[in-house]
């Protein structure tokens, strides 16, 4: 020990702030040993045990455990391994609260039951290899075993792409909520047989066209030739908009190499009630923010007005 000034139990304590109990706790178990006693059997400390004692205090705030503080103290490990593992463990952590406060918050705003809860926590916890297995069981139920046709493929492949959640190693909690919700969304048993559906009618789409040479979607032409009738508040079940529903069910019908009638029609609104189910928009947006990508456009007032228009029109082309 040093050869300054010795310090009693009660002044090491002014000193540091510490309590004298837990100096003493510290000085029992070797952590900060007295100098020597006084002939009244009392402990005294050097000035060294006031900078140990700080050292101590940071590093059990920190969360080191003390036969760890103990090696530091001693040098049998360097202060810097320790706060590498220290920090490292944090992170782990911090992660796992995270997942704790997604799962919480999901159950307080949405009044789930006890069995939805333990769905929740397991697919919250899930590692990165499950979540991919997850992912991938989930689109090969979609478009595994579809029998593609002509430009199928590659769309396929595309949308296998835009559907994949890739959750960062640091997730953000508004990220970790997203994808507990997009992983019940994907165990949905009624979303999968929706989303098969549409896999099928694009394969029955493919097939049926005169011509193998690509052509504009039919939700994408929706959304750009109704945008103008959305703007100008146009009712979609008025005679104004035929000229709209007329354009649409032209490239409908182009794209299919059938006429433009009643059956072609009945078909064209089948397939954008499909395409409007929310859930589908929703497992989008759900995705962006797991990936970080910007939020999609939604879909859902042009086709809500598309579907409108031909439900009008039911009773035949050109009943307006």
């Amino acid at each position: 020990m040093d050869g300054g000034a010795l310090h009693s139990i009660g002044e090491l304590a002014r000193r540091t702030g510490l309590t004298v109990k837990t100096i003493r706790f510290y000085s029992d178990r070797g952590i900060v040993a007295p100098a020597r006693r006084s002939p009244a059997g009392h402990r005294l400390y050097g000035t060294d045990a006031v900078a140990r004692l700080a050292l101590v205090r940071t590093l059990r705030d920190l969360g080191v455990d003390l036969p760890t503080i103990r090696k530091v103290l001693e040098r049998e490990l360097s202060l810097p391994e320790v706060a590498a593992a220290h920090a490292e463990a944090l992170a782990v952590r911090i992660r796992v609260l995270r997942l704790r406060r997604a799962v919480l918050t999901a159950v307080a705003e949405r009044g789930t039951t006890p069995e939805e809860l333990d769905l929740m926590h397991q697919l919250a916890t899930l590692s990165e290899d499950e979540r991919r297995r997850l992912i991938g069981e989930f689109l090969a139920a979609v478009f595994g075993s579809a029998d593609t046709g002509p430009g199928a493929g590659p769309v396929f492949a595309a949308a296998a792409r835009s559907m994949t959640p890739e959750l960062p190693g640091s997730p953000s909690t508004e990220q970790l909520r997203a994808w507990v919700e997009l992983a019940e969304l994907s165990q949905d048993e009624g979303f999968r047989s929706c989303l098969r559906r549409l896999a099928e009618d694009h394969v029955a789409e493919c097939a049926g066209r005169a011509t193998t040479l690509p052509r504009p979607d039919l939700v994408a032409t929706v959304r750009d030739r109704v945008r103008p009738a959305l703007a100008a508040a146009l009712d979609a079940a008025s005679p104004q908009a035929d000229p709209v529903v007329a354009a649409l069910t032209a490239h409908y019908a182009r794209a299919l190499g059938r006429p433009d009638d009643a059956v072609l029609r009945e078909r064209m609104l089948t397939r954008l009630e499909r395409v409007n189910d929310p859930r589908r928009e929703r497992y989008g947006r759900l995705v962006a923010v797991i990936n970080g990508w910007p939020a999609p456009e939604s879909l859902a007032p042009a086709l809500d007005w598309s579907i409108t228009a031909l439900r009008a029109r039911r009773e035949g082309v050109g009943a307006h």
